[in-house]
């Protein structure tokens, strides 16, 4: 058997490109188009680098295709068109990156109304991103000339394609100065203040979750910046200005504007999650409960933002009592009227950040409000749902292992394993927790003796509540409250 192929010999795009009315699709139309293409066949380069040809491959990506082709090859020459532009040939980006007329022809996709073809967006961010990363001081010049970018940007945001091409702007460019000069631009631009009134009722979904996961990822790519470049003269303007009191409280302010909206109460908890984040994420689903206060953070709170959060915490306790209205859900364990909803579950997630940071002001707010209480009722109520049982162990498990509390002003102060801990204390007295338990255990226990030796399911909470139990029996002999949960277990 022999190999098919055989280093001496040329490729059909080189015999097709000897002659003379060779056209750009019939070169596209050759399955070995890309790969001689990054193998810098220099005819075939040669010949894309025609300004013809390079107007014709951006028309592909902006352009939409006929609708009467078939839909298996419709979108063949734009793909094809952004695997080009985006094969990392010097030669290509160069020209792209110089020519006014070029970028022109690209931008121009933004234009569109809204929404954007979703496949072809692709494209255009792609393209452009690669230009950002390799050519970053003409592309973000030329941007800077186009006084409409980010209000297209913002325009655009529902479309993923564009979200991300926002991101790039903020990842790949790798110079200090020259990052941190489009840090300050996009600052000018207002662009934190204006993803954040896009999380409002008024918005879409698409709109809600994409300017949530910008922030998100904001915050996230500023910190982790900060952490490489610790000597850094400047701060990250983008992260101060959405670290701002009055910009979290506007956040809260949309969400709980008149209807109460599951998308966009949901995308604002994503974000106060992300500011509350003193570690980096471990990997998706994770159970990681580190003692509040310990000294093992990544990053701080910012006071601000806590004092933001506590003024509305009101407003999500009454989440927990009255969620968005949803439709009465049939399972095959029974009706859930209301059920959980993802709105409830992530109030309790706020609350659960909220408690690893153990901050007294705000553990005071969650007392008289009887939130923990709240969450409580629904852990014993909601018998199957897993994803509210682990946040409300994880709370639980947080609160005894709380040995310090943080002040107003950010300090710590001690506490021995007799001090005040007033939230542990509004758990085993005010929340009944021991009694709940075993008031649980007994009904499950005459649940099983009532099957007459058939097999009978256990309430799904079961495990957890014995984790909780564990939890408490390993507090009474080790941990930092060890004395008080003893005296409160009596």
């Amino acid at each position: 058997m022999f190999w098919k192929f055989d280093l001496h010999s040329s490729s059909h795009i080189d015999t097709l490109l000897e002659r003379e009315d060779v056209t750009l699709k019939e070169l596209m139309d050759e399955e070995d188009v890309l790969q001689e293409c990054k193998a810098q066949n220099r005819k075939l380069i040669e010949f894309l680098l025609k300004s013809e040809c390079l107007e014709d491959l951006v028309s592909f990506i902006i352009e939409e295709p006929p609708q009467d082709m078939d839909e298996k090859i419709r979108y063949k020459y734009p793909n094809i068109s952004c695997e080009l532009l985006t094969s990392d040939v010097s030669q290509i980006n160069d020209r792209l990156g110089e020519e006014e007329s070029l970028l022109m022809k690209l931008y121009s996709f933004l234009l569109n109304e809204s929404p954007l073809n979703p496949l072809l967006a692709s494209f255009f961010s792609k393209v452009l991103s690669i230009l950002i990363s390799r050519k970053p001081e003409q592309i973000v010049d030329f941007l800077k000339r186009k006084h409409d970018f980010v209000d297209l940007i913002i325009k655009h945001i529902g479309t993923s394609a564009i979200m991300d091409l926002l991101l790039r702007l903020l990842t790949c460019i790798e110079p200090p100065q020259p990052r941190q000069e489009v840090l300050n631009w996009l600052n000018e631009e207002r662009i934190i203040q204006r993803l954040v009134e896009i999380v409002h009722p008024s918005q879409d979904e698409d709109r809600h979750s994409n300017a949530s996961q910008s922030l998100c990822e904001i915050i996230r790519l500023s910190r982790d910046q900060m952490l490489q470049v610790q000597n850094s003269s400047e701060p990250d303007p983008l992260l101060a200005s959405l670290e701002k009191q009055e910009i979290i409280e506007q956040l809260l302010s949309n969400i709980f504007h008149k209807e109460k909206n599951e998308s966009a109460i949901v995308s604002a908890i994503q974000i106060l999650l992300t500011l509350l984040e003193t570690r980096r994420q471990t990997f998706e689903g994770h159970i990681e409960i580190c003692p509040p206060g310990m000294s093992n953070s990544t990053y701080s709170v910012n006071k601000s933002v806590l004092e933001a959060i506590k003024a509305r915490l009101s407003s999500f306790h009454e989440l927990l009592l009255e969620p968005p209205k949803k439709s009465v859900m049939k399972t095959t364990w029974g009706v859930l009227d209301p059920p959980v909803g993802n709105t409830r579950l992530n109030v309790i997630r706020l609350i659960s950040s909220l408690l690893q940071i153990n901050t007294s002001s705000v553990n005071q707010e969650l007392i008289e409000l009887n939130s923990i209480g709240v969450i409580l009722d629904m852990f014993f109520k909601y018998t199957w749902n897993n994803f509210l049982h682990t946040q409300v162990e994880i709370c639980i498990a947080l609160i005894l292992a709380s040995p310090l509390e943080s002040t107003e002003n950010g300090t710590i102060t001690d506490q021995d394993s007799t001090g005040d801990n007033l939230l542990l204390k509004h758990l085993f007295l005010k929340c009944q927790l021991i009694e709940r338990i075993l008031e649980a255990w007994e009904m499950n226990e005459k649940k099983q003796d009532a099957g007459d030796g058939k097999e009978v399911r256990r309430h799904g909470y079961m495990g957890h509540l014995t984790r909780i139990a564990n939890c408490i029996v390993h507090s009474t002999d080790k941990g930092p409250n060890s004395t008080l949960v003893q005296q409160l277990i009596k």
